[in-house]
């Protein structure tokens, strides 16, 4: 399927065509901001709306508060009036013909969706929709939200999909910190909810990336992303299930994986860890689950991924206490510093992080705990907030343990070898270093 078997209203094409389309970014968060200046560098004029104003100020200051967006490409496009941030709906949206959501999408405390974001996105597009108008939703969520969420209260005020403007869903596929692997050079999936939406919403991403993915219904691309996230999160709970037993067994899980991982096909490695984090691994995949019992289904899978992944915070602190009680020291009252407090390696974001979990159940059981992380100075837990201190000889020497929670690239592991008591390494980030004193998960 190519962009040319569809035929799409005209004067959208061509002012879409032209870079004439004013296009309105609707979320400036880890997905909507790279979006937002990516499209402003195309050419595009490009409102971006949020309602933290404190962001709005950052962006309108000429500062990102995204890693992967630099202060330069945002002032650069501030300063060539191609790139406005709002926090008024209506100044932001009215006069658009290309309107993106791109909210969170998380979930409540049972697992259940939560659209109250983009439900209320949609009331502000639905109040300044127009005739000609393409609107596109980017947030992840279940199949079926495009068409039975969305459309219906965008046709509220009387416009008709398909007839006086356009509907498509795309999902978001942003990886924060991936260097290999951003926005450009990562496919674009496109599902509208006609043919013409799907070829307006693929030339609109066309402009901006190297391959786009036209899908036959929104359901498809909207699931389409949930397999993705399924797929990672049932591999890594396999792998975390893995490492647990071959820790039981004295065997390296590290080495395992590197031996299998030889296999030229047939085996991709996915490694254990602390938990999962960020956006997408944690909550995507209980989208689906939820959808499922709508039709008397049942996701086995992710149920039993969720019961592994969700316990790993607490293997760890049990691999903390057993370390301890090995040294015949007790947790209680032990000095801890975790290393590490973002979901993921050389980011800032702390989404969903195990680490927050660690830290708030080896407080519970008394611990003195601290952290380190250069890309997060303060970190709120259900324990309090939590500042970053420095990685030093004198405070890794303090620590009667050091468990390393982040493997960010720029940390010391060799001061840390030199001057740690005990370390506890979920990430293998001590790989090719024995000594005793390092306990591996």
């Amino acid at each position: 399927m190519v962009l040319q078997d569809y035929i799409s209203t005209p004067q959208l094409r061509e002012l879409i065509d032209t870079r004439r389309a004013e296009i309105c970014v609707v979320g400036l968060g880890y997905v909507g901001l790279p979006l937002a200046i990516s499209l402003a560098e195309a050419g595009f004029s490009v409102r971006g709306l949020d309602v933290a104003s404190d962001k709005v100020q950052q962006l309108r200051h000429g500062q990102s508060y995204i890693l992967d967006v630099p202060d330069a490409s945002v002032a650069r496009q501030r300063d060539e009036g191609r790139f406005r941030p709002e926090t008024d709906p209506s100044a932001a949206i009215a006069g658009s013909d290309v309107v993106i959501i791109t909210v969170p999408t998380p979930y409540t405390k049972a697992k259940q969706p939560d659209l109250r974001y983009v439900m209320d996105a949609t009331e502000f597009v639905r109040e300044s929709l127009r005739p000609g108008m393409l609107v596109i939703l980017e947030s992840t969520t279940y199949p079926g939200t495009t068409q039975e969420i969305v459309l219906p209260r965008l046709e509220q005020k009387g416009l008709r999909c398909g007839e006086d403007f356009l509907l498509a869903y795309s999902p978001e596929r942003i990886e924060p910190g991936n260097k290999r692997f951003g926005l450009k050079n990562t496919p674009k999936i496109v599902g509208g909810v006609t043919p013409e939406a799907t070829s307006a919403a693929a030339a609109v991403y066309a402009s901006i990336i190297d391959q786009v993915v036209p899908v036959s219904t929104p359901r498809v691309a909207e699931m389409a992303k949930l397999l993705e996230n399924t797929f990672r999160h049932v591999n890594i709970a396999l792998a975390n299930e893995m490492a647990i037993l071959c820790h039981e067994m004295g065997i390296n899980i590290w080495d395992v994986i590197d031996a299998a991982a030889t296999k030229p096909f047939g085996f991709m490695p996915f490694y254990p860890g602390p938990g999962v984090g960020g956006h997408c691994i944690p909550i995507d995949p209980f989208y689906f689950a939820w959808k499922v019992q709508e039709f008397q289904g049942c996701a086995r899978f992710i149920e039993l991924a969720g019961q592994v992944n969700d316990q790993m915070p607490e293997v760890v602190v049990r691999l903390v206490q057993d370390a301890l009680n090995d040294q015949k020291k007790s947790l209680n009252g032990a000095r801890v510093l975790v290393l590490g407090v973002a979901y993921k390696r050389d980011i800032d974001d702390m989404r969903e992080s195990p680490a927050l979990h660690i830290i708030e159940r080896l407080f519970a059981k008394g611990a003195d705990v601290c952290y380190h992380d250069p890309f997060v100075p303060a970190a709120d837990t259900a324990a309090g907030t939590f500042q970053s201190i420095e990685f030093t000889p004198e405070t890794i020497t303090a620590a009667d343990a050091v468990v390393i929670v982040t493997d960010h690239t720029d940390v010391a592991y060799e001061l840390l070898l030199e001057h740690g008591q005990l370390i506890i390494d979920t990430r293998n980030a001590m790989k090719g270093r024995e000594d005793s004193r390092i306990v591996r998960l």
